[in-house]
């Protein structure tokens, strides 16, 4: 959508990136375009969250509940969901599961801001009107939708020390792979 200079909190000027170069540079190394995910490759997959999932993956961070999903992710989604295979998804990106895979249970946290300590929290209200469940969680802690074979975690939606977000992401991994029975 735009690149944001983070040094001062706002978009970068006349700046613009190729999001797979910026994957690639994230990752440190081969990424492949999701178009080409297949389940049959694959025993589960998990979705990052961040700006990216509200702003590339989605348009959510714009349009709120009224969000459209990229063609590939919303396939993606559907895929593995129909493939009966695990799907982690963590901070924003729960909302592309409520918003794509009907009556999805999700967290992105709690539903209040409590002060300052959850300043996302309208976003449950959006899972709702998205159709999904919306589950308070704490940020340590992941909520695991066994019918829908999901893991999520508030992860980054939560004002909190680093450790307790690893904490929660963890939890959400393990979720993951305890759902693929390996």
């Amino acid at each position: 959508m735009h690149v944001i200079d983070h040094s001062k909190g706002q978009p970068a000027e006349a700046e613009s990136r190729n999001v797979l170069v910026e994957s690639a540079r994230i990752a440190r190394g081969k990424i492949t375009d999701l178009a080409k995910l297949s389940t049959k490759d694959h025993d589960a997959i998990i979705f990052p969250g961040g700006f990216g999932a509200a702003k590339n993956l989605s348009t959510f961070a714009v349009d709120g509940k009224d969000c459209k999903v990229n063609g590939e992710v919303e396939r993606v989604l559907k895929e593995f969901h129909k493939a009966g295979k695990p799907i982690g998804l963590c901070c924003i990106s729960p909302v592309l599961a409520a918003k794509v895979l009907s009556g999805a249970e999700v967290t992105v946290g709690h539903e209040e801001e409590e002060g300052g300590k959850w300043p996302y929290a309208g976003t449950a209200v959006a899972i709702k009107a998205l159709g999904g469940k919306h589950c308070v969680k704490e940020v340590t802690e992941a909520h695991v939708d066994v019918n829908n074979k999901m893991v999520t975690t508030p992860a980054f939606m939560c004002e909190t020390e680093l450790h307790h977000i690893f904490d929660g992401i963890g939890a959400m991994v393990k979720g993951v792979l305890k759902l693929t029975g390996k």
